[in-house]
């Protein structure tokens, strides 16, 4: 049963064999089964289109089997001997080895893990009644999410401290606002004329010593007496 408006799968029953032979509508074997699981808008959309586009016989409205979406031409269900000669004959046809229907449930938790979905919509979505079962089974593709999360992680940290570092580079570089007002008073000063009578020298203030040393005294070179 879908429900077309949130893309849900309701699980009312199960297809079981007996004796390896018999065909039998039976309850789902735990509660946790009779649960309900998301699907695709475009598998929802192939599921509709198949219901509309298979033939149908009418029979017994009582029939358990009445309605089914995947059946053989009388309406009966598919055997599961059937479901994986089609499988090996679609496999033969793309070109790939063959697999078994348990290899696609394989096939969906490894798209899914390796995608980064987390691990407990994973195992809720195999149905698998402890979360260390998904673990154990998809132990390899979990180190690997794991060491993907830390790489991810890391890169992310790496990045944040480029960004910094370069922040504080350009703070650096750039000059304090007081150097920019000094610079400014500067140039204002530099622009404006000097006022009437003033002088760089005679403005100074004078201190009480004097700036200036008299050289010594010019003495005139006399050649000693010689001794002889």
């Amino acid at each position: 049963m879908v429900a077309p408006w949130n893309h849900v799968l309701y699980v009312r029953c199960t297809l079981s064999v007996i004796d390896n032979n018999r065909l039998v509508i039976t309850t789902p074997k735990t509660r946790s089964s009779r649960g309900w699981v998301a699907i695709s808008p475009r598998v929802a959309t192939a599921l509709r289109h198949h219901a509309k586009t298979t033939p149908r016989t009418r029979g017994d409205p009582d029939d358990p089997f009445a309605g089914l979406v995947f059946c053989q031409p009388d309406g009966r269900p598919l055997g599961p001997h059937q479901v994986l000669d089609r499988l090996h004959q679609l496999s033969a046809e793309a070109g790939v080895p063959r697999i078994t229907v348990h290899d696609l449930r394989h096939l969906a938790a490894t798209i899914t893990i390796t995608a980064g979905v987390p691990l407990t919509v994973v195992s809720k979505t195999l149905r698998h009644s402890t979360l260390s079962t998904t673990a154990n089974i998809y132990s390899q593709l979990t180190q690997q999410a794991a060491r993907e999360a830390v790489d991810t992680i890391d890169h992310t940290l790496t990045r944040a401290q480029k960004r910094n570092d370069r922040r504080a580079w350009l703070e650096r570089l750039r000059p304090p606002r007081d150097h920019v007002q000094h610079l400014r008073e500067a140039l204002h000063r530099l622009r404006s004329p000097a006022p009437t009578g003033f002088h760089p020298t005679v403005n100074q203030p004078q201190s009480g010593c004097a700036t200036t040393l008299r050289p010594p005294a010019f003495r005139a070179w006399k050649r000693p007496p010689s001794h002889g």
